[in-house]
């Protein structure tokens, strides 16, 4: 890693929460990552090493994941959004930009609707609205049901074309260093963040956002179809829809390219305006 990094496991009531922080050396406000499902947060190493070093970056293994345990009961997005916020008090942080990859992507919504004034940018990428969404193919969904795919190097050469798709449908052997820096969270854990999304949705409350909003999407996620990115541009104000080359994990596989992006709409100080046709079929 380029520069010194602090990690630190938070006791939150009865919850221990693994943090890294990769500390900034400029004067923008802090960037919070919600990693995907099942996804501890060492996977996001890559990205997190392609962005500027003046940006202070903010990182958790969610409940059941990674370095974090995993609570004995389940929660929605809006309890963790709540433990979001308690875990960035303990850190010391008042106000950060939110940058949510997949299932973190619900996490990220829901925290900068319910803590808007400490939410002050968010970045959506290969996201969704929840419930009313496009879905991947039944197949491809069945693969993401259990967390395999992270301690399983056979299994994970086999699915990462259908279910991740870009750049891993002409190398599959990218999956095997994606899951080489996998850690296995529990099975309860990966259940529990598949009940935070069950039947949950941002898409009454997106047209009340008002935080400028960066949007990511890649054009072939066979995980989540390119109709749910332009669905979420088009009915979050103050959104910029930017389209990227490779499938649902852009933001590892093309970092050198999705970083500098990220690292421009952080710096810019307006409100982008940009507006969108109402997507085809939505």
């Amino acid at each position: 890693m380029s520069q010194p990094y602090r990690s630190k496991t938070l006791q939150l009531g009865q919850q221990s929460i693994h943090t890294l922080v990769r500390p900034g050396q400029g004067h923008l406000t802090p960037l919070l990552i919600c990693n995907g499902i099942g996804a501890n947060l060492e996977l996001l190493l890559p990205f997190i090493e392609a962005l500027e070093p003046e940006v202070e970056v903010i990182a958790f293994d969610v409940p059941g994941v990674g370095g974090s345990s995993t609570p004995l009961t389940p929660y929605r997005f809006s309890g963790l959004a709540r433990l979001v916020a308690r875990l960035l008090d303990a850190l010391g942080y008042e106000q950060v930009h939110a940058l949510g990859v997949s299932w973190g992507g619900a996490l990220a919504q829901q925290f900068a609707h319910d803590f808007p004034t400490r939410c002050r940018k968010l970045i959506l990428a290969a996201t969704a609205a929840g419930g009313p969404m496009l879905p991947g193919t039944p197949k491809v969904l069945w693969a993401m049901a259990s967390r395999r795919r992270y301690n399983d190097p056979d299994y994970v050469m086999r699915v990462a074309p259908q279910v991740y798709g870009g750049s891993f449908r002409q190398h599959p052997e990218q999956a095997l260093a994606f899951a080489a820096k996998a850690r296995s969270g529990s099975k309860v854990g990966y259940y529990w963040q598949l009940f935070a999304g069950l039947g949950w949705t941002s898409l009454h409350w997106l047209h009340r956002l008002r935080q400028p909003t960066l949007v990511l999407a890649g054009d072939d996620d066979p995980l989540i179809p390119l109709l749910n990115m332009r669905l979420l541009a088009w009915r979050i104000p103050h959104t910029e829809l930017q389209i990227i080359d490779d499938g649902h994990l852009f933001l590892i596989t093309r970092a050198e390219t999705v970083a500098p992006r990220v690292m421009a709409f952080l710096r810019e100080e307006r409100q982008p305006a940009v507006i969108h046709p109402r997507p085809a079929g939505a």
